[in-house]
C-alpha cells in the first residue's frame, strides 16, 4: 500500500523485501552461524563458556568486535542476510542487528553505558520447530550501512561490536511443541552480509551521530503514554530526542527504525495511527505504519496463532488492523535534511492517537543521524503520486475534498502541533474546517485498500 503527504517531506521506508540481483561480482561476510538464543528473562547466560569468538551479555543480546580487516572489507553496495530458524518459541518476537560504541581496547562493555545504533530489526513468524518451514529469512538493501563502518571518526575513538540481538522466551513452547519439554532454547539466528562493489575507502568525510537506541522486551521505556521515561507528558504519546551535530555537513538524513507493539485487547499492535516527525519544531514527515497484506507470510507461521487465524483474509480485512506481520522485517525510515551547520537539534515523535489500554505495549524507537561533510548522499526516493495511493484530494475554501475508487472509511484532523481534534468513520466526499481556529491542519484519509493520505489544510 502507497502513501502520500502533500506539502511535507515524505519519509522513504525500505522493509527489507526487495529482491537481491545476480551480480557479475559478489562477497560475502557472514558473522554469526547457527547461534543459538536462550530464554531471554533466564539471566544464566547458557553458551557463556563457549570460544567462538561471540561475547554473550544476555541470552538475547550477542556481540562481536569487529576487527579492522572487517570494516575495510564492505563497500558501499551492501545487502543484509538474517535467517532464523525454529526452536523452542512458537510465539511473534522482535529481533534486531546493532553497532555498538565501545571505547578502544575492552574486552566486554556495558550495552546500556554505550552508544548504540540499530540498522536493521525484524518480526519472527509463530514456528513450531517439527513443521516445515522451519526457518525464515529476511533481506535488506543496507548500502548506507557501509558508511558506518568507514567513517575513521568513529573507529579513532571506538571499537565497533556487531550485535544480534533476538529476545524469545519457551514457556509456550515447553507444553506446546513436541520436544520442547524442559528446554530453554528459542532459535538460531545467522547474519550475512554481502557486497557486489569493491571495499569503500576509510574516510573522515562521515558524521555519525547516535541519537536513541530501543529498549528491549526486559527493560522497558520505550515511546509511550504512561511513563516518565516513555513521553514529555503524561497521557501524550509524544517524545522529544536531542542531539549534537559535531560539524557542518553538506547533506545529512535522519534514519529511523519504529514499531507498535501491545498484543493485549484493542493493544496498539492492531491500530493504524498516524506518526507525526517534527525537526526542529516543523513537521518534516508523517507516516501511518502498516496497511500491507499478511497473507504472503502466512505460510511461514506455521504455529496456529490468533493473528492469522484458520482461514485467509481479505486485503481490506489486513489493511483495517495491521502494522506489521510476524515473518517480515520492519521499515527502516529515512528523513533528507539536506545541508546543517554544527549545533544543537531535536526530533520530537508524536502519535497522537496512541492509546496504550491498560498501559500496555510501547513503541521501540531507535533513531540516528548520519551526514557527509562533502558530497550527497545516495538516495533511492520513489515518486509517489496520487495514482500510486488511490487518493485524490483538493481544497475548496475550508472544504477538503477526498475521492477514491475505494471507499474512504476514515478521517482525521489534527493539529500542526500534533492535537488531535476529529475523527469519523462517515465520510461523504469532503469534510470541513469551518468550525475551527484559522491556522494549519493535518486532514488523514484512509480507504478501504488500507491506502492512507495526508494532506496539509489551511483553515482560512
Amino acid at each position: 500500500m502507497k502513501k502520500l503527504l502533500l506539502g511535507l517531506t515524505a519519509a522513504v521506508a525500505f522493509s527489507g523485501a526487495a529482491t537481491v540481483q545476480a551480480q557479475e561480482y559478489s562477497r560475502t561476510y557472514k558473522p554469526f552461524n547457527e547461534a543459538v538464543f536462550y530464554d531471554g528473562y533466564n539471566d544464566n547466560v547458557f553458551d557463556a563458556g563457549l570460544e567462538d569468538g561471540i561475547l554473550r551479555h544476555r541470552n538475547s543480546l550477542y556481540a562481536k568486535k569487529l576487527t579492522a580487516e572487517n570494516m575495510d572489507w564492505f563497500g558501499l553496495e551492501t545487502k543484509i542476510k538474517v535467517t532464523i530458524g525454529a526452536l523452542c518459541d512458537n510465539y511473534d518476537r522482535i529481533g534486531n542487528i546493532n553497532i555498538a560504541l565501545v571505547p578502544k581496547g575492552q574486552e566486554t562493555y556495558d550495552p546500556f553505558e554505550v552508544q548504540r545504533i540499530e540498522i536493521v530489526r525484524f518480526i519472527t513468524p509463530f514456528m513450531n520447530m517439527n513443521s516445515y518451514p522451519n526457518e525464515v529469512e529476511y533481506k535488506y538493501d543496507a548500502n548506507l550501512v557501509g558508511y558506518l563502518f568507514h567513517d575513521m571518526t568513529l573507529r579513532d575513538k571506538y571499537d565497533l561490536w556487531l550485535e544480534f540481538e533476538l529476545f524469545g522466551i519457551p514457556y509456550a513452547a515447553n507444553q506446546q511443541i513436541a520436544g520442547c519439554d524442559s528446554r530453554n532454547d528459542v532459535f538460531r539466528g545467522s547474519l550475512e552480509f554481502t557486497c557486489t562493489d569493491e571495499p569503500a575507502a576509510n574516510n573522515y568525510n562521515t558524521v555519525t551521530v547516535p541519537i536513541v537506541m530501543k529498549k528491549p522486551e526486559y527493560k522497558s521505556h520505550n515511546l509511550n503514554n504512561y511513563s516518565e521515561l516513555g513521553t514529555d507528558t503524561i497521557g501524550t504519546c509524544t517524545k522529544t530526542y536531542k542531539f549534537t551535530v559535531p560539524e557542518k555537513v553538506a547533506d545529512s538524513q535522519l534514519v529511523l527504525v519504529m514499531s507498535n507493539h501491545g498484543a493485549n485487547s484493542k493493544g496498539e499492535e492492531y491500530n493504524r495511527r498516524l506518526h507525526l516527525i517534527y525537526f526542529n519544531g516543523e513537521i518534516i514527515s508523517t507516516f501511518t505504519p502498516g496497511g500491507k497484506s499478511c497473507e504472503p507470510y502466512r505460510y511461514k507461521n506455521t504455529q496456529g496463532n490468533g493473528i492469522y487465524g484458520n482461514s485467509k483474509k481479505t486485503d481490506r480485512q489486513w489493511a483495517a488492523s495491521s502494522n506489521w506481520c510476524p515473518g517480515d522485517a520492519i521499515p527502516v525510515r529515512y528523513f533528507e535534511l539536506g545541508a546543517l551547520e554544527a549545533g544543537e537539534y531535536e526530533v520530537m515523535i508524536r502519535v497522537p492517537e496512541a492509546v496504550f489500554n491498560e498501559q500496555q505495549g510501547d513503541f521501540p524507537v531507535s533513531m540516528y543521524f548520519q551526514g557527509l561533510k562533502e558530497g550527497d548522499l545516495p538516495t533511492e526516493v520513489e515518486e509517489v503520486t496520487t495514482q500510486d495511493v488511490g487518493i485524490n484530494t483538493y481544497q475548496k475554501g475550508n472544504d477538503i475534498y477526498a475521492v477514491s475508487e475505494s471507499p474512504i472509511t476514515q478521517v482525521s484532523i489534527y493539529t500542526y502541533d500534533g492535537k488531535f481534534v476529529y475523527g469519523s468513520h462517515n465520510f461523504n466526499r469532503a469534510v470541513s474546517l469551518d468550525s475551527f481556529e484559522q491556522g494549519i491542519y493535518l486532514v488523514n484519509f484512509f480507504n478501504a485498500e488500507g491506502d492512507v493520505m495526508t494532506v496539509k489544510a489551511i483553515r482560512k
